[in-house]
Protein backbone atom coordinates (compact mmCIF):
# COMPACT_ATOMS: atom_id res chain seq x y z
CA UNK A 1 0.00 0.00 0.00
CA UNK A 2 2.80 2.05 0.90
CA UNK A 3 4.54 1.62 -2.58
CA UNK A 4 1.49 2.48 -4.01
CA UNK A 5 0.60 5.40 -2.41
CA UNK A 6 4.35 6.67 -3.14
CA UNK A 7 3.62 5.70 -7.01
CA UNK A 8 0.55 7.76 -6.98
CA UNK A 9 2.04 10.72 -4.85
CA UNK A 10 4.96 10.53 -7.45
CA UNK A 11 2.92 10.58 -11.09
CA UNK A 12 1.00 13.16 -10.00
CA UNK A 13 3.72 15.77 -9.24
CA UNK A 14 5.49 14.32 -12.33
CA UNK A 15 2.15 15.15 -14.23
CA UNK A 16 1.96 18.49 -12.90
CA UNK A 17 5.13 18.75 -13.58
CA UNK A 18 4.55 17.82 -16.82
CA UNK A 19 1.93 20.44 -17.56
CA UNK A 20 3.67 23.31 -16.03
CA UNK A 21 6.33 22.42 -18.66
CA UNK A 22 4.12 22.40 -21.23
CA UNK A 23 2.52 25.48 -20.82
CA UNK A 24 5.95 27.30 -20.48
CA UNK A 25 6.72 28.80 -24.17
CA UNK A 26 10.51 29.37 -25.53
CA UNK A 27 11.01 31.35 -28.33
CA UNK A 28 13.56 33.78 -30.17
CA UNK A 29 13.18 37.06 -31.08
CA UNK A 30 15.24 40.26 -33.25
CA UNK A 31 14.47 44.05 -34.47
CA UNK A 32 15.46 47.31 -34.54
CA UNK A 33 16.83 49.83 -31.89
CA UNK A 34 16.87 53.42 -31.46
CA UNK A 35 19.33 54.37 -29.22
CA UNK A 36 20.79 57.39 -27.50
CA UNK A 37 21.54 58.79 -23.81
CA UNK A 38 20.62 61.06 -21.83
CA UNK A 39 21.01 62.85 -19.01
CA UNK A 40 24.82 65.33 -18.59
CA UNK A 41 24.42 65.10 -22.61
CA UNK A 42 24.73 67.94 -25.47
CA UNK A 43 24.09 67.84 -29.26
CA UNK A 44 23.15 63.94 -29.00
CA UNK A 45 21.47 62.19 -31.49
CA UNK A 46 19.65 58.49 -31.68
CA UNK A 47 21.88 55.57 -33.29
CA UNK A 48 19.97 52.36 -35.49
CA UNK A 49 21.08 49.37 -33.96
CA UNK A 50 19.54 46.28 -33.62
CA UNK A 51 18.89 43.49 -30.59
CA UNK A 52 18.28 39.07 -30.64
CA UNK A 53 18.22 36.67 -28.12
CA UNK A 54 15.92 34.17 -26.44
CA UNK A 55 13.10 34.32 -24.21
CA UNK A 56 10.56 32.27 -22.09
CA UNK A 57 7.09 33.14 -21.24
CA UNK A 58 6.04 31.51 -18.08
CA UNK A 59 2.50 31.68 -17.20
CA UNK A 60 1.46 32.61 -13.81
CA UNK A 61 -2.29 33.27 -14.19
CA UNK A 62 -4.47 33.51 -17.23
CA UNK A 63 -4.06 37.08 -17.45
CA UNK A 64 -0.46 37.49 -15.65
CA UNK A 65 2.79 35.61 -17.29
CA UNK A 66 6.55 36.25 -16.36
CA UNK A 67 8.89 36.52 -19.04
CA UNK A 68 12.77 36.57 -18.63
CA UNK A 69 14.74 37.48 -22.15
CA UNK A 70 18.62 36.93 -23.04
CA UNK A 71 19.20 40.00 -25.45
CA UNK A 72 22.65 40.90 -27.48
CA UNK A 73 21.80 44.68 -27.80
CA UNK A 74 24.31 47.22 -29.57
CA UNK A 75 23.00 50.86 -28.52
CA UNK A 76 25.31 54.26 -28.63
CA UNK A 77 24.08 57.30 -29.55
CA UNK A 78 25.86 60.08 -32.36
CA UNK A 79 27.39 63.50 -32.50
CA UNK A 80 27.48 65.88 -35.83
CA UNK A 81 28.72 69.25 -34.81
CA UNK A 82 30.49 71.77 -36.54
CA UNK A 83 34.01 70.28 -36.90
CA UNK A 84 33.05 67.13 -35.10
CA UNK A 85 31.43 64.01 -36.10
CA UNK A 86 31.21 61.14 -33.51
CA UNK A 87 29.70 57.41 -32.98
CA UNK A 88 29.80 55.61 -30.23
CA UNK A 89 28.66 51.72 -30.09
CA UNK A 90 28.08 50.19 -27.43
CA UNK A 91 27.16 46.37 -27.01
CA UNK A 92 25.65 45.03 -24.10
CA UNK A 93 24.39 41.73 -23.26
CA UNK A 94 20.80 42.42 -21.46
CA UNK A 95 18.65 40.65 -19.30
CA UNK A 96 15.09 41.66 -19.21
CA UNK A 97 12.64 40.55 -16.58
CA UNK A 98 9.43 41.03 -17.51
CA UNK A 99 5.73 41.07 -16.46
CA UNK A 100 2.92 40.40 -18.69
CA UNK A 101 -0.47 41.83 -18.02
CA UNK A 102 -3.08 40.44 -21.11
CA UNK A 103 -5.44 43.74 -21.70
CA UNK A 104 -7.06 41.24 -24.70
CA UNK A 105 -6.58 38.18 -26.27
CA UNK A 106 -2.66 38.30 -27.70
CA UNK A 107 -2.52 42.36 -26.39
CA UNK A 108 -0.51 42.61 -23.42
CA UNK A 109 1.00 45.56 -20.98
CA UNK A 110 4.69 44.45 -20.24
CA UNK A 111 6.60 46.53 -17.33
CA UNK A 112 10.13 44.99 -15.49
CA UNK A 113 13.43 45.84 -14.23
CA UNK A 114 16.96 45.04 -17.06
CA UNK A 115 20.82 44.49 -16.40
CA UNK A 116 23.00 44.75 -18.49
CA UNK A 117 26.20 43.80 -18.92
CA UNK A 118 28.93 46.11 -21.39
CA UNK A 119 30.55 43.68 -23.83
CA UNK A 120 32.56 46.56 -25.88
CA UNK A 121 32.49 49.99 -26.78
CA UNK A 122 33.82 52.03 -29.36
CA UNK A 123 33.97 55.60 -30.40
CA UNK A 124 34.97 56.91 -34.34
CA UNK A 125 34.47 59.91 -36.03
CA UNK A 126 36.49 63.06 -36.79
CA UNK A 127 37.77 65.89 -34.91
CA UNK A 128 38.43 69.31 -36.86
CA UNK A 129 39.60 66.95 -39.82
CA UNK A 130 41.90 64.02 -37.62
CA UNK A 131 40.28 60.72 -37.52
CA UNK A 132 39.84 58.85 -34.29
CA UNK A 133 38.97 54.89 -33.25
CA UNK A 134 38.95 54.83 -29.70
CA UNK A 135 38.47 52.08 -27.56
CA UNK A 136 35.89 53.00 -24.17
CA UNK A 137 35.55 49.94 -22.48
CA UNK A 138 37.64 50.66 -19.63
CA UNK A 139 36.24 54.25 -19.50
CA UNK A 140 32.66 53.31 -19.19
CA UNK A 141 30.59 51.39 -16.28
CA UNK A 142 30.88 47.37 -16.90
CA UNK A 143 27.44 46.92 -15.48
CA UNK A 144 23.72 48.83 -16.72
CA UNK A 145 20.33 48.68 -15.01
CA UNK A 146 17.26 50.10 -16.34
CA UNK A 147 13.22 49.83 -16.77
CA UNK A 148 11.59 48.83 -19.54
CA UNK A 149 7.80 49.25 -20.67
CA UNK A 150 6.44 48.73 -23.32
CA UNK A 151 3.37 46.46 -25.02
CA UNK A 152 3.27 43.20 -26.91
CA UNK A 153 0.69 41.40 -30.17
CA UNK A 154 0.90 38.11 -30.26
CA UNK A 155 -0.75 35.70 -33.13
CA UNK A 156 -2.27 32.56 -32.58
CA UNK A 157 0.35 30.48 -34.64
CA UNK A 158 3.12 31.95 -32.37
CA UNK A 159 4.60 35.06 -34.20
CA UNK A 160 4.34 38.09 -31.93
CA UNK A 161 5.48 41.90 -32.59
CA UNK A 162 6.66 43.92 -29.21
CA UNK A 163 7.12 48.04 -28.67
CA UNK A 164 9.12 48.87 -25.61
CA UNK A 165 11.43 51.95 -24.09
CA UNK A 166 14.28 51.38 -21.97
CA UNK A 167 14.80 53.91 -19.51
CA UNK A 168 18.69 53.16 -18.26
CA UNK A 169 19.18 54.13 -14.44
CA UNK A 170 22.55 53.72 -13.63
CA UNK A 171 25.06 56.12 -14.88
CA UNK A 172 26.95 54.89 -18.22
CA UNK A 173 30.33 55.71 -16.63
CA UNK A 174 32.53 54.25 -14.47
CA UNK A 175 32.64 55.96 -11.51
CA UNK A 176 36.33 56.25 -11.36
CA UNK A 177 36.59 57.84 -14.73
CA UNK A 178 32.84 59.49 -14.80
CA UNK A 179 35.04 63.00 -13.72
CA UNK A 180 31.10 64.40 -12.30
CA UNK A 181 28.90 63.13 -15.68
CA UNK A 182 25.83 61.16 -15.44
CA UNK A 183 24.77 59.84 -18.23
CA UNK A 184 21.97 56.53 -18.78
CA UNK A 185 21.35 54.83 -21.87
CA UNK A 186 17.90 55.47 -23.32
CA UNK A 187 16.44 52.94 -25.72
CA UNK A 188 13.38 52.09 -27.96
CA UNK A 189 13.01 48.71 -29.62
CA UNK A 190 10.66 47.29 -31.85
CA UNK A 191 10.84 43.55 -32.23
CA UNK A 192 9.24 40.78 -33.94
CA UNK A 193 9.46 37.01 -32.64
CA UNK A 194 8.25 33.68 -32.71
CA UNK A 195 6.93 31.30 -29.49
CA UNK A 196 7.37 27.61 -29.84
Amino acid sequence: MKKFLVFVVLASVSFVAKAQEESIRFGAKAGVNFATVKGDSQNVDSRTGFHVGALAEIPITEKFAFQPELLYSSQGTQIDVTDFESKTKLDYLNIPLMAKYYVAQGLSLQAGPQIGFLLSANAEGEDSGQSFDQDLKDELSSFDFGLNFGAGYQLDMGVFFDARYNLGISNVFDEDTAEGDNVQNSVFQFSVGYKF
